[in-house]
């Protein structure tokens, strides 16, 4: 049977997954997602190429939110853990409305671009000013993001209590009697080593590692 993932790789896994698919759903925003034909106003043609960011506008600000989010579950507490995990699942879902309603209409996905070659406006208009559409891989790559997305979302929900937590290691002090030259008792601090079970370093660390090229789900 196969080993079960420890929590240390698992919450590692879960990070970098969130950080791919933003990156994913990033890139997609920056690549052509439309090829509009359009009739000019003296009777020619012109083809458009429609970009992510005329097609889906929000795209960009929802993959850099989940950058954001997978930077705050590096240091989260078990409950931030859920709320965040709650918020990446959102996140998926924006995303893959965001490219499935430029997959659904793309001759409105391109009215900000129609209306500056054509200067026609109005959702009727630009239907008709639209000779024709293709839609490009893309915006299908954005919705294979969003449910990556999604689903790591999910997972960090219903696996947030395996996940490590911080070591703590500390020293303490207390008085205890001691015996002066003098035969007088007097207090002396005693310094005694409370730690609490080690747990495995957060990801924090697991990035330091990466940087200097080492595996950190090796040790």
């Amino acid at each position: 049977m196969r080993e079960r993932m420890s929590p240390r790789r698992l919450k590692l896994v879960l990070i970098l997954a969130i950080l791919g698919a933003s990156a994913l759903a990033m890139l997609a925003w920056t690549q052509v997602w439309v090829r509009a034909e359009v009739g000019l106003p003296d009777a020619g043609t012109q083809v458009l190429q429609i970009d992510g960011a005329i097609a889906a506008p929000a795209l960009t600000a929802l993959a850099l939110s989940g950058f954001a989010l997978a930077a705050a579950l590096t240091i989260a507490g078990r409950l931030i853990r859920v709320v965040l995990g709650a918020l990446e699942v959102l996140l998926g879902f924006s995303v893959f409305l965001a490219a499935y309603l430029a997959v659904e209409d793309p001759s409105q996905a391109s009215a900000a671009a129609v209306t500056a070659a054509t200067g026609v406006a109005g959702h009727e208009s630009i239907q008709l000013s639209v000779l024709g559409t293709v839609v490009t891989a893309w915006p299908f790559v954005a919705m294979g993001a969003a449910v990556v997305m999604a689903a790591t979302g999910v997972t960090v929900i219903t696996t947030s209590a395996r996940w490590p937590g911080p070591t703590r290691k500390y020293q303490g002090v207390r008085f205890e009697p001691v015996a002066a030259p003098d035969g007088s008792l007097k207090a002396a601090p005693v310094t005694v080593d409370v730690s609490t079970e080690p747990t495995p370093a957060d990801s924090v660390g697991d990035w330091d590692d990466l940087s200097r090229g080492e595996d950190p789900t090796a040790r």
